[in-house]
């Protein structure tokens, strides 16, 4: 099986818990979600992740998951594997004798909900902005451009104003950093390159 998205920025996020609520979607309470994400040595940002496997620890109310991605035919077309870990240090130092380094620290408070086979998260991503994110996962068989032009003709009906992005949330958080970095003399700036240091070392 593969987990398939679309990803779109939101602003006005009561609009959207209105318009999903019109169509039976109820959102549940906001979860803190603590991800590092992983890149194999040698791979960088601007390079392609099609057949990539890329890492990723995460914590959830002092729970720790472990997981992998593939990107496929794009970004958002993933081959997953989950599973649960005890010890985080623990997993993260061996992640990174496995040739591995530490990319970016995700950080975001996540809302889900459901609308039959499809899954929807509110993202509020430290950083970078709110998100709605559908998800489905499917056959490997099945074409992943099929089941996100289906998923974006979902937000399409839903009349939001919502801009869509083909990136993943490491990339956009890597990109706000990089943008922070280039304007030195901006207060914020100066703090989110703090942090951006800060993270590789989570």
């Amino acid at each position: 099986m593969r987990e398939v998205e679309v990803k779109y920025s939101v602003a006005d996020v009561d609009a959207v818990i209105a318009a999903l609520r019109a169509w039976g979607v109820h959102f549940g309470e906001a979860v803190y979600q603590d991800d590092q994400a992983f890149a194999p040595v040698g791979w960088s940002f601007g390079g392609s992740k099609l057949g990539v496997s890329f890492l990723r620890l995460r914590t959830v109310d002092g729970r720790h998951w472990f997981a992998l991605k593939q990107p496929g035919v794009n970004a958002q077309d993933c081959l997953e594997y989950e599973t649960e870990v005890l010890d985080r240090r623990q997993m993260h130092e061996a992640i990174l004798r496995m040739g591995y380094w530490a990319t970016v620290r995700v950080a975001k408070s996540r809302r889900t909900g459901r609308h039959g086979d499809v899954a929807l998260c509110l993202d509020e991503v430290e950083g970078v902005g709110t998100f709605l994110e559908l998800e489905r996962m499917v056959p490997d068989g099945e074409p992943a451009a099929a089941v996100q032009d289906e998923l974006a003709a979902f937000v399409t009906s839903l009349g939001i104003e919502a801009v869509r992005t083909a990136e993943t949330y490491d990339s956009l958080v890597r990109a706000a950093q990089e943008g922070a970095v280039r304007v030195p003399s901006s207060r914020a700036s100066t703090d989110a390159a703090s942090a951006a240091v800060t993270s590789s070392a989570v």
